[in-house]
């Protein structure tokens, strides 16, 4: 017999919420993480100055703090260390001439500020989130549970027995409307525009994109309801929390083991892995790959008994992914005073745009490869939720840039010499940072004095931290509706069996698709026995 039941390859949020949840039913798991720290795109680092601890990718945990996995092992967590830090004002929006919106965790207030932008808007604006807690439990079962299953198939009948086949058609319908055309019919104002529009983009998708509206009108209601907090000390005390429940359990985690390839069992099952250094491990029930399709079929099972499936090889080879992410933290003096309002500082994350457009724009760019003119972006504030990441007086900020083309065709705003082999390299980066910095400041008093250090990260360096973050796509693949549902990461895709038994596929490539839920873990655990 192995030693193990189950051997997890990566140690992403969906890798540990699946190992924790298998321990919990008395499982032993081993989980393998090819570099020298766990977590994925979860880490803490002093980046830029001693003392100041950066989450240098992901860090916002609304989406974890609401999911099924926290539901399950909250308590968990908690016990083993987890605090949250919270915001009143989750998040805003800058834009270029200083006008400003603030969302609050306040349904009174949110609808004062829309009404005060225009006339119904916050009215509006409650409506459309009275209208969407009403559906929740529909939504977010399709949202994340799992797709091809009875309990599902009961849901959308119940559904349609309820509403009637052609009001369920409808509801379906409206779901796929694009952000733009939502947001231009429901709001006058474009500062509520301009407010909105940036969220389609943590969702993998742009203004234009199908289904796009009903994510934003999900966050609203999330953040609304969650705020935008983050993991007190850095994500890394999560990432704390879980080696110990995991441990705790009976399970293991081993950090620098790179995985080679899914070994066979005489079956044809899977039946372990071996390492890059040459180490054999086997598991009694099953292998689970936290990997994007690409590694999954294209590294580690490519040297399997039988062929690889026509249909699964096409799959791969059409698997496309989005655009790349760019980070950017700074080290500050002390906390910034935002010239439009210095009630700004307390938003957790406040978008810089100049509105739909801009948006829209940008993200277009992005996608035929270029560096965006004007790029949204994601400004966080750990250190006025969390003072302990810093020295006394000082301040952090967290930049995110979602629209980092994966490829450089070259620079929209024709500033930047690129190249041609279509790289990021230090130069671009670094001048590419420079002209986000140069937004960044005209909305901060003194910026270039409070300002003590910069480290940026390019969507290359993100992928060379993680090899998953292909050409810097934090999403794991595309995340259009062709892309996503019941047709990720592949039309043919059932839940996260593979065509291979006992060989599972979650992570971000895999439904419910990207985000700090650990959604695609939580639901393959819950499955197994």
């Amino acid at each position: 017999m192995a030693e193990y039941d189950y051997i997890i390859v990566g140690s992403g949020i969906n890798a540990l919420v699946a190992a924790a949840m298998l321990g919990k039913k008395g499982r032993k798991v081993l989980v393998l993480e090819r570099n020298e720290q766990i977590g994925g795109c979860l880490r803490s680092e002093e980046v830029t100055e001693p003392g100041f601890v950066h989450d240098v990718m992901a860090t916002t945990m609304v989406l974890f703090l609401t999911s099924p996995a926290y539901g399950a092992l909250g308590k968990d967590l908690e016990a083993r260390g987890l605090e949250f830090a919270h915001a009143d004002l989750p998040t805003g929006v800058l834009r270029p001439n200083g006008s400003h919106v603030i969302f609050a965790k306040d349904r009174q207030r949110n609808v004062a500020t829309f009404d005060g932008l225009s006339a119904g808007d916050g009215q509006a604006f409650s409506r459309e989130m009275d209208k969407l807690g009403a559906d929740a439990p529909f939504l977010f079962s399709l949202l994340g549970g799992a797709l091809w299953s009875g309990t599902t198939l009961k849901t959308v009948a119940k559904q349609g027995w309820g509403r009637g086949l052609r009001q369920l058609a409808a509801w379906f319908g409206e779901a796929l409307v694009p952000a733009r055309g939502y947001l231009e019919t429901t709001y006058k104002s474009e500062d509520m525009h301009a407010l909105w529009a940036p969220w389609v983009l943590h969702c993998g998708l742009g203004p234009e994109s199908a289904y796009s509206a009903e994510m934003l009108k999900v966050i609203g209601f999330a953040i609304e309801l969650a705020g935008c907090p983050i993991a007190k000390g850095g994500a890394v005390s999560l990432l704390n929390a879980f080696e110990k429940l995991i441990s705790d359990h009976g399970g293991k985690i081993r950090t620098g083991a790179d995985v080679a390839a899914v070994t066979a069992t005489a079956s044809g099952q899977a039946g372990g892995v071996t390492l890059a250094s040459g180490e054999t491990l086997t598991a009694n029930r099953g292998v689970i790959c936290s990997t994007t399709p690409n590694q999954l079929y294209g590294r580690l099972t490519k040297d399997w008994p039988q062929p690889l499936p026509v249909e699964t090889a096409e799959s791969v080879a059409r698997f496309r992914y989005g655009k790349g992410n760019m980070q950017i933290h700074y080290a500050l003096a002390k906390p910034p005073k935002w010239k439009a309002n210095p009630e700004l500082g307390k938003v957790a994350l406040l978008h810089l745009t100049s509105g739909l457009d801009g948006v829209s724009r940008a993200a277009n760019e992005c996608e035929r490869g270029l560096l965006p003119t004007e790029p949204t972006i994601c400004v966080g504030q750990p250190a006025s939720l969390d003072p302990s990441r810093v020295p006394e007086g000082k301040s952090i900020l967290w930049l995110q840039l979602p629209e980092a083309p994966r490829f450089i065709k070259g620079d929209a705003a024709g500033e930047i010499a690129t190249g041609s082999e279509g790289l990021w390299t230090e130069a671009i980066r670094e001048r590419y940072a420079d002209r986000i910095e140069a937004i960044l400041s005209n909305h901060i008093e003194n910026f270039e004095t409070i300002k003590l250090a910069r480290r940026a990260y390019s969507p290359a360096d993100l992928e060379a931290m993680n090899m998953n973050l292909v050409g810097g796509d934090p999403y794991g693949g595309y995340c259009g509706v062709d892309q996503f549902f019941l047709w990720r990461p592949f039309k043919s895709s059932v839940n996260h069996r593979t065509h291979i038994p006992g060989l599972y596929h979650i992570g971000a490539s895999a439904h419910p698709g990207p985000g700090l839920a650990g959604g695609s873990g939580f639901l393959l655990a819950s499955s197994l026995s």
